[in-house]
């Protein structure tokens, strides 16, 4: 099977690129920083594959937020500006990365009670089809990023895949949409693969069309290099479901108000950049609400965090693919 190791000088700047409302206010407020710490990552473990150099001018705080300190320190306290490298590489997910995955998707279905420890040991223990995002050779060694698909068939009796399926038919709206989630749940199972992608706050942009691209390779090379042909046919999914967040505009407040008849799309704020590219191109999609802390970020003071669910047939993954990657050179 190809490794996905390819070296790539990518620069950005002091502070993430932006797409939406929402990307601009959430690189203000991010505050993102994994607290899992794992071992430094071996060079000469398995896929260690691409690796993706930032060149990056950041303040003292934003050099935290990547678990990087600058040789530049200024003993004030005050903002410095230097240049700061980062080599963020691309790992198969190991064991000794559970307490960062799981950190990056505790939240992952708001404050619901669910097997999460099971969720990310299904997760770190699918390692032809997986990725998880460090900082190469980092003392205090965080995941930036957990990038997979499980296919919703293979590992249906187990009990945190059961409690997900449950909570999806609970919180999802009486009307057509509940019987297109039924079918993929269901009848569609052996071909729908849960896509779950979730990273810090604060992630470079830059990383999305390689991590991505990394993900649907490794489908695809799946597909023809598992040793049987029941683990092959389990990667060639039809559709993806993706559970995601969203923040959209509260009705009754004035921003609403103002908005009068236009498009409801317009109030919607996406959380990850690429979701709005996933929203688009999706068979279906809908809403659910999350019990959660109220949003503190005063750019979002009129916004509800929400649940998202969205399909999105396997055919478009390609033009997903591109659009991301457009999405990402145009700004």
């Amino acid at each position: 099977m190809p490794d996905k190791a390819k070296r790539r000088r990518l620069t950005s700047s002091s502070r993430p690129q932006t797409f939406s409302p929402f990307a601009r206010s959430l690189a203000l407020a991010a505050s993102a920083s994994s607290s899992g710490k794992q071992d430094a990552p071996d060079d000469g473990f398995g896929k260690n594959a691409r690796k993706e150099k930032i060149e990056q001018t950041e303040s003292s705080d934003e050099e935290s937020a990547h678990s990087q300190s600058s040789d530049d320190d200024d003993d004030d306290g005050g903002e410095i500006e230097g240049e700061v490298q980062a080599d963020f590489a691309f790992f198969d997910p190991k064991p000794s990365d559970f307490h960062g995955v799981k950190i990056l998707l505790q939240n992952y279905l708001g404050d619901e009670e669910w097997d999460l420890s099971g969720f990310v040991d299904l997760i770190l223990g699918q390692t032809t089809v997986g990725t998880v995002v460090k900082i190469e050779g980092a003392e205090d060694d965080g995941l930036f990023s957990v990038v997979s698909a499980l296919n919703l068939d293979r590992y249906k009796d187990h009990k945190c895949i059961i409690e997900l399926k449950e909570y999806l038919l609970k919180v999802c709206p009486e009307n057509p949409v509940i019987g297109d989630l039924r079918a993929l749940l269901k009848e569609q199972a052996q071909r729908t693969g849960l896509l779950v992608s979730q990273h810090v706050m604060n992630f470079p942009p830059q990383l999305l069309p390689p991590l991505y691209d990394a993900l649907f390779d490794e489908v695809s090379w799946a597909t023809e290099d598992e040793p049987t042909e029941e683990l092959k046919n389990s990667f060639k999914f039809s559709n993806y479901l993706l559970v995601s967040k969203i923040y959209k505009l509260k009705s009754g407040s004035r921003k609403s108000k103002q908005s009068g008849n236009h498009d409801k799309d317009a109030d919607i704020l996406f959380s990850k950049l690429e979701d709005e590219i996933f929203y688009k191109l999706s068979s279906w999609s809908f809403n659910f609400p999350l019990h959660t802390p109220p949003v503190t970020n005063h750019e979002l003071k009129n916004y509800q965090l929400t649940g998202l669910v969205m399909a999105v047939k396997a055919e478009k993954v390609t033009q997903f693919r591109e659009e991301l990657k457009s999405m990402i050179n145009e700004s």
